[in-house]
């Protein structure tokens, strides 16, 4: 495992960008493993009833998939020391082998002591912003 050194990023360093796919299945799997079965994940006729376009992604599988843009760059998520978002639009997941996709990319925004750095992130689907105010604070190597 390579971690990245403190001597190897700067201000306004991009992050390689990553895309990302959402299936039915991996909201299922999601389901299993978290817990969360609220119906508008899984079952279409409800989900249009609230008023959702189709069934949607679990917020949290979203921002857990995001971190990945940061935690595969660092090589090792126990680097990770916070991390917030804000959910500012659903994923639609359509019923097709296909699913969705997310594009997300990252950059350094400021570098603080003890070799710390802030890593602002962007999740967009479909041309708009998923994921407002996603920030990553990282532990790089000395």
């Amino acid at each position: 495992m390579t971690l990245v050194s403190i001597s190897h990023v700067h201000v306004g360093l991009e992050l390689p960008a990553q895309e990302f796919v959402f299936t039915r299945a991996d909201l299922i799997r999601y389901a299993g493993a978290s817990g969360d079965f609220n119906i508008i994940h899984w079952n279409e006729r409800v989900a249009q009833e609230v008023g959702l376009p189709s069934v949607i992604a679990h917020g949290m599988l979203t921002m857990g998939t995001v971190i990945r843009i940061v935690t595969d760059w660092l090589g090792d998520p126990g680097k990770v020391i916070e991390y917030s978002a804000r959910f500012t639009r659903p994923i639609p997941v359509p019923d097709t082998d296909q699913g969705t996709n997310i594009k997300v990319t990252a950059k350094i925004a400021e570098l603080l002591e003890n070799n710390q750095a802030v890593i602002t992130i962007s999740a967009i689907h479909n041309e708009v912003t998923v994921l407002a105010k996603t920030v990553a604070i990282v532990q790089l190597a000395p």
